[in-house]
């Protein structure tokens, strides 16, 4: 029962479970109403986002280099207690039930929830 990587708004895969939004903002012009039957997420959990200073430097990331240093400090933010503990519990959970947890993003590779997938293999997590 694994934790799936995705992209919000897209189409559910089976056996997809609860869809969980790591974003800093909710989709605009989308009722709150909406967001769950709209593919955009179940349940909204922006302390896995990036924060805003962190975001701006994946948007303006041109090398490689700049992508790791986004890599680094996003890193960081996820190393504090709190959010720490979430992504233990996230990995945990990965082995009792299924669930995802994603982005707005189109590309994975140049989005967080690629070093998401990382922090969560690393603590065990089955990934998909």
């Amino acid at each position: 029962m694994p934790v799936y990587i995705v992209r919000l708004g897209s189409e559910r895969l089976d056996g997809e479970g609860l869809r969980i939004g790591t974003v800093r903002r909710p989709p605009r012009g989308v009722p709150k109403s909406e967001f769950s039957t709209q593919n955009w997420y179940d349940v909204w959990y922006p302390n896995l986002a990036p924060s805003a200073e962190t975001v701006k430097m994946a948007q303006q990331a041109k090398t490689e280099r700049d992508w790791a240093a986004f890599i680094k400090q996003y890193r960081a933010e996820m190393a504090t207690p709190d959010n720490s503990r979430t992504l233990d519990l996230l990995a945990a959970l990965s082995h009792q039930s299924s669930f995802s947890v994603g982005c707005y993003c189109a590309e994975e590779a140049h989005c967080h929830r690629s070093v998401l997938r990382v922090l969560l293999a690393e603590r065990g997590a089955d990934v998909r």
